[in-house]
């Protein structure tokens, strides 16, 4: 297949590109790569490694990734980065605002992007469709302060939910995941507490996303989340609403609560 005029043009740009054109704020940003997987132009995938399943083939309208050092053993599950590439005339100075989704490395990349937010990395269409040919980019994720790679994730109108996984098995194991996390901060910890008797269980992360427990407490409980910065801040976020007592796998629970910085 011959290549059409614009996607020569692109690999000389790539060639000629140098560090100091490719980069503007070096202390804002972070270097790495970025490629796409397969069959992902309007979604991404439901078989990633966080267990989202269709919520994290949708999440940010399909603008998703997978990681690698990013994964953090499940920690970066639902972490937001705002990522960039950098050839001269094709890409978006704005970049795309993605969510980790998935586990994998690839060809050096610290994302593998679904293919449509790697097209949202190009100025246009025409743009975005040549980065898809081109099939890897440099790019550059942004650091806004403090060392921290990750920017505010943003759900307008959304709490903090609880969604019990599938292997939930009332009463006897409790495993869910937490959805619609805004900022930037990450959940190191969970306490699952009922709240009449306050009797507490620490909760582990079992995968992914997903935080686990055996025997939980019985009745109303109270999943508190300790919350962590890069600058070191930890919190304890005690929702005001309680998961019922008669907990069932599949069904979701609003929190009542959500994160604002």
């Amino acid at each position: 297949m011959t290549p059409s005029a614009e996607q020569l043009l692109l690999f000389s740009l790539l060639i000629l590109a140098s560090p100091a054109t490719a980069a503007t704020c070096s202390s804002c940003f972070s270097r790495s790569r970025a490629v796409h997987y397969p069959n992902s132009d309007r979604r991404g995938t439901e078989t990633g490694a966080c267990e989202y399943g269709a919520f994290g083939a949708t999440l940010y309208g399909g603008d998703v990734s997978a990681a690698s050092k990013l994964y953090r053993n499940g920690v970066g599950c639902g972490a937001c980065y705002l990522v960039r590439c950098t050839i001269g005339g094709y890409c978006s100075r704005d970049g795309v605002v993605v969510v980790i989704t998935d586990h994998g490395a690839s060809d050096s990349a610290d994302f593998i992007l679904s293919q449509h937010a790697f097209a949202k990395l190009g100025r246009s269409a025409s743009a975005g469709a040549a980065l898809l040919a081109l099939g890897v980019v440099d790019v550059q994720y942004r650091r806004p302060a403090m060392g921290v790679s990750r920017v505010p994730c943003s759900y307008p109108k959304k709490n903090i939910t609880f969604k019990m996984d599938h292997s939930s098995d009332f009463p006897y194991y409790f495993a869910f995941q937490i959805w619609y996390q805004q900022g930037d901060r990450d959940i190191v910890a969970v306490q699952l507490c009922e709240t009449e008797s306050l009797t507490c269980k620490l909760v582990d992360r079992s995968h992914g996303a997903v935080w686990a427990v055996a025997l939980p407490p019985r009745g109303p409980l109270s999943a508190r989340m300790l919350l962590s910065g890069d600058d070191g801040d930890v919190t304890w976020l005690v929702p005001p609403k309680d998961v019922p007592a008669d907990w069932r796998a599949g069904a979701m629970y609003d929190s009542g609560i959500q994160v604002y910085s």
